[in-house]
């Protein structure tokens, strides 16, 4: 039988910055979701997460400034296939009963550099999936888009979309490590385009 593997994902977590505005990335529309791919010899397998929540705090005018928490409930993790999701679930793998979020923790942004409305930079941070943290980096887009809340979500205020593609390696989280590498690639490919909402007070 094959097993699966486990996606992480991503996710931002530090105490806001009272002079940013507040966004909020769980999603009433659903739309918010990660994608993985897992490139091994024998099988590439492809997945999404939906059960995105979280807070960002961002200033645009000091966007250095940027923190907040985003999550992702690991039991949303879904890949077609009904037997890989179960393995993928499991406590051999992601094991989403005992270790239910998976996130990232921010602690700065670095390289920042602004074009039009995005801005470029390196999010440096904690990653922790399972029982396990380590620290990394990943590029980051951030757009920012005033009064444009009410075309998305029929609400007046802000957006803030965050866009990020990156690699993470299941061996680095202790989840069968060098094992099945046949068939479950240890390199997993993330990308991450999330909408976090604004509205006028």
């Amino acid at each position: 039988m094959t097993k699966l593997f486990l996606l992480p994902v991503t996710f931002f977590s530090v105490s806001l910055v009272a002079l940013g505005i507040d966004f909020d990335f769980k999603d009433p529309k659903g739309v918010n979701n990660i994608i993985f791919q897992m490139d091994a010899p024998l099988e590439s397998i492809n997945g999404s997460g939906d059960g995105v929540s979280g807070k960002v705090s961002f200033d645009p005018s000091k966007p250095q400034n940027t923190k907040g928490s985003i999550f992702l409930d690991a039991s949303s993790l879904h890949v077609g296939n009904p037997l890989l999701k179960e393995h993928m679930h499991g406590k051999d793998w992601l094991n989403v009963e005992k270790f239910k979020v998976i996130k990232f923790q921010l602690s700065k942004l670095e390289n920042i550099k602004k074009v039009k409305n995005d801005y470029l930079a390196d999010a440096k941070g904690k990653m922790s999936i399972r029982n396990v943290t380590i620290e990394m980096s990943m590029p980051i887009k951030i757009t920012y888009l005033k009064d444009l809340l009410i075309k998305r979500n029929r609400t007046p205020g802000d957006l803030l979309i965050i866009r990020s593609k990156f690699t993470v390696k299941r061996d680095d989280f202790n989840i069968q490590k060098g094992q099945n590498l046949e068939k479950v690639a240890n390199n997993i490919e993330i990308s991450l385009n999330l909408a976090g909402a604004a509205p006028s007070k």
